[in-house]
């Protein structure tokens, strides 16, 4: 069983108890209790029969490589690889390879058509699929949609989840997931900036 620190985003922005960057943080207890105690619905689970722990991990080894290779990635990446090596070594190298500054995509609304910007639009490549298996493959996929293009993402995305396999409640959980790493990534991000302001 992977063990986890008390607060994840103090961990990873190096939060000292009694620095600037915990007062800051106090400041808004009730978001930091609520910032673990989402991580901890998604990572420590009462049940993970829709989508395991490993999966889970593996997913966000995944989506926070996409953006940078940063603390939170490492993070995940360190994790994904203690629960399943051999899938994370195939996942990590993916996601490099899928990385991509974004967001990209097209806008649907009419009067924002000229806004859309055309970029990378990933599959998970053969050897991927191979590694990880179709369903995991799957997921992979329309976590890069939500994170490099999530204006795209739409029906036919999620029809693509339920065709490999996944539930509406997993699917539920999958973009729960995408959608706080997105958030606990920009918080480490932000913080880390901070304390290296103050620091200069």
């Amino acid at each position: 069983m992977t063990a986890f620190p008390p607060d994840v985003i103090d961990e990873l922005a190096a939060v000292a108890p009694g620095s600037a960057l915990d007062a800051l943080r106090r400041q808004r207890p009730v978001t930091r209790d609520q910032a673990q105690e989402s991580f901890a619905a998604l990572f420590v689970p009462r049940g993970d029969t829709e989508v395991s722990l490993a999966d889970r991990l593996l997913i966000a080894a995944f989506a926070t490589r996409l953006t940078g290779d940063d603390a939170t990635a490492a993070f995940y990446r360190a994790h994904a690889t203690e629960t399943a090596p051999e899938r994370a070594a195939a996942v990590i190298d993916a996601a490099a390879r899928a990385a991509a500054p974004g967001p990209f995509g097209r806008y649907r609304e009419p009067g924002l058509q000229a806004e859309s910007t055309e970029g990378l639009r990933w599959q998970a490549p053969a050897e991927l699929r191979a590694a990880v298996g179709e369903r995991l493959a799957a997921a992979l996929e329309h976590t890069h949609l939500l994170v490099v293009r999530p204006r795209e993402a739409d029906a036919a995305a999620l029809a693509a989840l339920t065709d490999a396999g996944w539930s509406v409640d997993a699917v539920v959980t999958l973009s729960q997931l995408v959608a706080f790493l997105s958030f606990q990534q920009r918080v480490v991000i932000g913080l880390r900036t901070i304390a290296e302001e103050a620091a200069a």
